[in-house]
Parts: C-alpha cells; structure tokens; sequence
C-alpha cells in the first residue's frame, strides 16, 4: 500500500492509503476544515506536523515553497539551507532550522 504525504493549510499528514482518493479521505475525516495543499506519495511511516506548532501559520509567504527553494540553492546543504532561509525570510535560527529539516523529507 503507497504512502503519501499530504499538505493542508494547516498539517502536514503522512499515510498509508490504497490510493490517491483514499488519502484524500483521510484528510476529510480526520480534518474536516482544511483545505488540501498539495499530495504526494512518499516512502516513510505516518506521521503528523501542524504547522501551527511550527509557527507557520502566515498566509502571506508559504514557507515550505522558501524552504524547499533554499534547499534546492544550496544542493541539499542543511547548513546553507539554513542561512538561506534566514536571510529569505527574516526568521530566527530555530524557527529557519525547523524549516528546513521539516521539508528535508522531500529527498534532499
């Protein structure tokens, strides 16, 4: 059975479903307000982020999308990614380490 990750406004979900429609009824019963951001499949365990514990709830800047670009600048490079974020974004170095490490399961 496939995994997948599955980003909501408000929480990053990682399941197993037998499919795309199954996952998506994961999200609707146990978040029955949040609207579906992106899904994907992925290769790990369940697991469950809600971004309001991260301090990511702005709505102005999408911080997964700086992140995984910084990630992408600095070729995976947790350190630079790191620097990078802080510089994009304004963040403190906890809350820019967070960041990057939470959106490090995309592979880099």
């Amino acid at each position: 059975m496939p995994l997948f990750e599955i980003e909501t406004n408000s929480h990053i979900i990682i399941t197993w479903a037998e499919d795309e429609d199954a996952a998506r009824n994961v999200v609707h019963e146990a978040y029955p307000h949040d609207e579906l951001v992106r899904l994907t499949k992925r290769p790990r365990d369940t697991w469950v982020i809600s971004k309001g514990a991260l301090g990511l709830t702005n709505t102005t800047l999408d911080p997964c999308m700086v992140a995984r670009e910084c990630l992408n600048r600095s070729a995976g490079d947790k350190v630079n990614a790191i620097r990078l974020y802080r510089m994009e974004t304004g963040s403190d170095l906890d809350q820019a380490r967070k960041m990057i490490e939470s959106n490090m399961v995309m592979g880099w």
